[in-house]
């Protein structure tokens, strides 16, 4: 299990937000912490410990007032850490190799796959094409419905109807590198992981998978590793002390064995 740092931008800064309560209408969101520091102050102590494939995210769809400033965050971050990170929010076919170019040594792509409440093929063919197999990243963050857990898009204000199923992380496989998985009811409430869902994808190891949400403590990180039988990475938000939480950045890594 390694652990993959993340710097979340919206409104131009660094934050951590509650998940499921980020809104387009207004640039909304509930925040847990704005940081003072720009996207090349994490980066750079990211690469100053080593610390690789861990994902910037862009909170702000484009379009948003704030797009632009999100972007140049996400720059500022790619510059300093360059091949060190990925990147995702409002990638497509089009804009990808722009990120790439910037450092980005993958894009994360959500809500132009998943299209309509389906897998639009079309779609994730064109991204695959663009970037190559190698450089993408399949973002299947989930929430709970009828007692499955189903991939939400659009800032995960919406459903789809694909439910995220060990079959289902077989077949979109064969188009990405890795998967992000968010567990968006308990993202940035440092509330306990989703035990159910670590287990789902925990027992399946055909490509990299990293978790993300809910994990507070040590004990998390003790149950995560055991429930997701050792295979999955983790990404901590809004629980470390970076971002104004108690979990302590330097306990984290050597929990996960990359203090060095």
């Amino acid at each position: 299990m390694k652990f993959r740092p993340c710097i979340d931008i919206h409104n131009g800064k660094v934050k951590q937000i509650v998940g499921g309560s980020l809104l387009d209408h207004g640039n909304q969101a509930k925040e847990n912490f704005v940081s003072d520091r720009d996207g090349s102050f994490y980066a750079a102590l990211y690469q100053s410990f080593g610390l690789s494939g861990g994902h910037i995210i862009l909170l702000n769809p484009p379009g948003s007032e704030y797009y632009e400033a999100d972007v140049e965050q996400a720059r500022m971050a790619l510059e300093a850490y360059p091949g060190g990170m990925q990147i995702g929010g409002g990638m497509n076919a089009d804009n990808a190799g722009r990120f790439l170019a910037m450092g980005a040594s993958h894009v994360i792509v959500t809500s132009f796959v998943f299209q309509n409440g389906k897998v639009n093929y079309d779609n994730l063919n064109a991204i695959k094409d663009a970037v190559g197999k190698e450089h993408l990243v399949l973002d299947l963050s989930c929430r709970k419905k009828d007692g499955q857990y189903y991939i939400v898009t659009d800032r995960w204000q919406k459903f789809t109807d694909v439910v995220l199923n060990r079959d289902t992380l077989t077949h979109l496989a064969d188009y990405c590198d890795e998967f992000l998985i968010h567990a968006v009811d308990v993202e940035g409430k440092a509330s306990g992981i989703e035990r159910e869902l670590v287990e789902l994808i925990g027992g399946w190891n055909q490509i990299p998978v990293t978790y993300a949400g809910g994990v507070r403590n040590e004990k998390d990180l003790a149950l995560l590793k055991e429930a997701g039988q050792n295979q999955l990475d983790v990404t901590i938000g809004s629980a470390l002390d970076l971002f104004g939480g108690d979990m302590k950045f330097e306990t984290v890594l050597e929990y996960c064995g990359q203090n060095t």
